[in-house]
């Protein structure tokens, strides 16, 4: 069975509860990616993601110099490093959520996507189950 210890991205980009939402938008833009870890020293405190900014930030007309800590999503799900990648997966599903942080302890060791499954042929059908979970479910629950 393939552990989240050798799939998950190791070199993560963080920002930290100083920095606000215009400066993690930057290093989103930067780097090409949706969502960015918040720590505090190496534990992890929370997530922002581009929907949080989004939702939490524009559309409810806060400035881009508010603070990263009143914009973040601050209930994390995460899982350890010996994880099975299969239990992952249905925690993704399961929470209909992206991305997974790594952690030990409350350390930010790493993070898993659901295209570090897709691009495993033998989790590829993870992945999809994941996402099929994920969008149904989103797609059940928004009015259009």
């Amino acid at each position: 069975m393939t552990k989240i210890r050798d799939m998950m991205t190791k070199d993560i980009e963080t920002c930290s509860l100083l920095d606000n939402v215009y400066e993690v938008a930057l290093k989103m833009k930067e780097h090409n990616v949706g969502s960015i870890p918040i720590v505090d020293g190496e534990k992890i405190v929370g997530m922002m993601t581009d929907r949080d900014i989004v939702l939490r930030c524009i559309a409810e007309k806060h400035p881009a110099s508010s603070k990263v800590e009143d914009i973040m999503s601050q209930h994390l799900i995460t899982v350890g490093p010996d994880t099975e990648a299969s239990e992952a997966a249905n925690i993704m599903a399961e929470h209909q959520i992206r991305r997974l942080p790594v952690v030990e302890g409350d350390r930010l060791i790493g993070m898993i996507t659901l295209g570090d499954f897709a691009i495993r042929d033998s989790l590829g059908r993870q992945a999809y189950v994941a996402l099929e979970n994920i969008s149904e479910s989103n797609f059940r629950n928004k009015p259009f």
